[in-house]
């Protein structure tokens, strides 16, 4: 994210005015807004006009609006916020009071005005424009005749290509039409690999499969890259390891995250800190119950005996239109890291926040056992 201009005075009110330069940006932005901000940014309108030959004909023209939020939708795959609210800035063609939807679009400044800036919200905007946090990880994930590629940012997991080819099977077919099917697959996952795999962008990428089409796949490109001079996968083969995994689905991007050779490459970026800390919940949950908890209920009684040593909280919980929810998980995390917790919130857009989510969304490890809690109802 590029900031522009940052006017926040000391009490919490003001506004910022940004650019989003990737999708993460657009999901930050998402999170950032809520229910009563206002948004300025130009927007395109089609409005008549008096023509020439006495009829009306119809004309964009560029409008500068500033909208009062009331609602906001992320389309990930339009990669595009739609902001809905009424109008508060005078102009000709909108009536003050009128109902609009801005869009905001990568590259597109808008500025965002706030009653608070919340320690949450400053967190969340420093990180999005922190160049050192946007570190990043590629994943083919592939099995015999499908490949999914995706891209593991800061706060969002996008898929940016589904290969599939069909195969046939190995003994059912000559070998011949089964290595030239497979050949063909191979072929059309490396000019996916090229196109959306940018080594200057991401740490390194990893090829994932289930027994060893991984190895196949990672031969045949290295030998395609060494046949055609292809200067990024020569230059950066030392950036692209091998995880084993059960399918081609993005499901299995968990088991990826998980592999202690891919976690070393980037155990700074937000995503593996997440699933880092999303493990050792489950196995303090198994190993030793008293000092693992769930469910808001029994993470605030936690919280009242100073119990908490870190809390795994995911970003849905803030999007809620009711202010005083998102004040009192707010003062939540403040509390936990004032009193030398740790506080990591998980992205809905990441496997990780997804498996939180199942446990409803916040969960924590405890400084101490807690008995007490196995009597509160949920």
């Amino acid at each position: 994210m590029k900031i522009v201009r940052r006017a926040i005075d000391h009490d919490g009110r003001g506004s910022v005015k940004m650019i989003p330069e990737e999708a993460d940006d657009l999901w930050v932005t998402y999170n950032l807004i809520v229910q009563g901000d206002t948004v300025m940014a130009v927007t395109v309108r089609k409005v008549l006009r008096e023509a020439a030959s006495g009829g009306r004909d119809a004309e964009r023209v560029k409008l500068k609006l500033e909208i009062k939020v009331e609602a906001v939708e992320y389309d990930q795959e339009g990669s595009v916020l739609r902001i809905r609210g009424k109008n508060i800035l005078e102009n000709e063609h909108v009536k003050i009071g009128a109902f609009h939807t801005l869009e905001i679009e990568l590259h597109r400044p808008f500025v965002l005005r706030k009653d608070l800036w919340d320690s949450l919200a400053l967190d969340g905007l420093h990180q999005s424009s922190d160049p050192k946090a946007s570190a990043d990880l590629a994943v083919v994930l592939m099995q015999e005749g499908l490949a999914t590629i995706l891209l593991v940012g800061k706060s969002v997991t996008t898929t940016r290509a589904r290969i599939e080819t069909s195969i046939p099977r190995k003994h059912g077919a000559s070998i011949a039409g089964y290595d030239k099917a497979l050949n063909k697959f191979f072929d059309n996952v490396v000019q996916a690999f090229l196109k959306h795999i940018d080594f200057n962008i991401v740490r390194c990428a990893v090829i994932a499969s289930p027994g060893f089409t991984k190895e196949q796949f990672h031969k045949h490109l290295l030998l395609e890259a060494e046949r055609k001079q292809l200067r990024p996968i020569i230059e950066n083969k030392s950036r692209i390891v091998l995880v084993h995994c059960t399918s081609g689905y993005k499901h299995s991007l968990r088991e990826v995250l998980d592999a202690p050779n891919v976690m070393n490459m980037v155990k700074d970026t937000k995503a593996a800190q997440e699933v880092r800390a999303l493990k050792d919940f489950f196995a303090m949950l198994s190993d030793d119950p008293t000092r693992a908890c769930y469910g808001s209920k029994h993470v605030e009684f936690a919280h009242d005996r100073m119990a908490i040593q870190t809390l795994l909280i995911t970003d849905e919980l803030f999007r809620s239109a009711d202010v005083a929810a998102r004040k009192k998980y707010v003062n939540l995390i403040d509390s936990v890291k004032s009193s030398g917790g740790t506080a990591h919130i998980f992205s809905s857009m990441h496997v990780s926040g997804e498996q939180l989510a199942q446990l409803t969304g916040i969960a924590a490890i405890l400084r101490f056992p807690l008995p007490d809690l196995d009597d509160i109802e949920m």
